[in-house]
């Protein structure tokens, strides 16, 4: 169903980005970046976060960290990360295969300037073995998203 959602969203919405589907596990950024021969930097990892009352998804860059300070500044409060039940809940993806792609429920999406670095970066695509090859601007045009500086 998951990654059904996102190869349904970019035949919608950009049917010229393929999804690309591993034999190996992508699930962590180390297994994402030796499976697709990048820099860990360049996989876009997908947090899942309660900030404040409100869930919203934050693309950062793979060797990025969340920065407590920063990102109470940019989400106007404390954040905290989800639980594993949870985010696959609210994103219909499981843990792994997260994204900003077709998403089981409406979610505010951000995409943190490390994501800037990069010309062309790899979040995954709803399963723990796709991805999509895709520019920071462009993922943040498809999915609505806002640039925030949160991390270090």
């Amino acid at each position: 169903m998951s990654l059904a959602s996102v190869r349904a969203f970019f035949a919608e919405r950009a049917p010229d980005i393929a999804v690309i589907e591993l034999d190996v596990s992508t699930a962590t950024v180390a297994e994402a970046a030796a499976a697709h021969g990048v820099e860990p930097g360049q996989i876009a990892k997908t947090l899942s976060l309660q900030a404040g009352d409100r869930t919203v998804l934050l693309v950062t860059a793979g060797d990025a960290r969340l920065d407590n300070a920063k990102a109470k500044a940019a989400f106007g409060g404390k954040v905290k990360m989800l639980d594993l039940a949870e985010v696959e809940g609210v994103t219909g993806h499981p843990v792994g295969g997260v994204c900003p792609f077709g998403l089981a429920t409406s979610l505010p999406v951000y995409c943190d300037v490390s994501l800037k670095a990069w010309d062309v970066v790899i979040p995954a695509a709803g399963d723990i073995h796709a991805a999509v090859r895709i520019s920071p601007d462009r993922m943040v045009e498809l999915t609505g998203a806002a640039w925030v500086d949160a991390c270090r």
